[in-house]
């Protein structure tokens, strides 16, 4: 079997595979990230955050141009070097975003356990104060019934 190594000319690029298609793609993620921090970072749950479709959609958009990048099927290349510079700067920033992103994701769910313990904290010790029984399976004095003694 004989491996081919890629060619390095400059693939065609179809019309929406254009590095300025690419920065749009960046610009949007950015905000949309960006917008979802804003969110998060007011206390908003994570569950109710309206930015993770589109977030999903350009993430998925993104995740396409890197493959066929990495597989040679696009090729980024352009004479213009401040292109290439800002290409690499909407990168920086997207990775700054996201990073951002993680951290605020992870501090909206770690809040969100801490609720979800609160509630169910809540309706245990409301569960044992109804029960006729406590922790060890002894009868709580609360709810034990005493009878009064009949002579005859």
């Amino acid at each position: 079997m004989m491996y081919q190594t890629p060619s390095r000319q400059e693939v065609p690029v179809s019309p929406g595979d254009s590095i300025e298609d690419l920065l749009k793609l960046i610009d949007a993620l950015i905000a949309v990230v960006s917008e979802e921090n804003a969110a998060l970072a007011k206390g908003l749950p994570a569950s109710q955050s309206r930015h993770t479709q589109m977030k999903i959609q350009l993430g998925d958009q993104f995740e396409k141009w890197v493959i066929d990048v990495s597989m040679r099927k696009v090729l980024l290349c352009s004479p213009n070097r401040a292109l290439q510079e800002r290409v690499l700067q909407r990168i920086g920033s997207l990775s700054v975003a996201m990073d951002e992103n993680v951290i605020r994701l992870r501090a909206a769910i770690a809040a969100s356990q801490r609720r979800i313990d609160a509630v169910m904290a809540a309706l245990r010790e409301q569960m044992s104060e109804s029960s006729p029984y406590n922790a060890t399976g002894r009868i709580n004095a609360h709810s034990a019934c005493y009878g009064i003694k009949i002579q005859i």
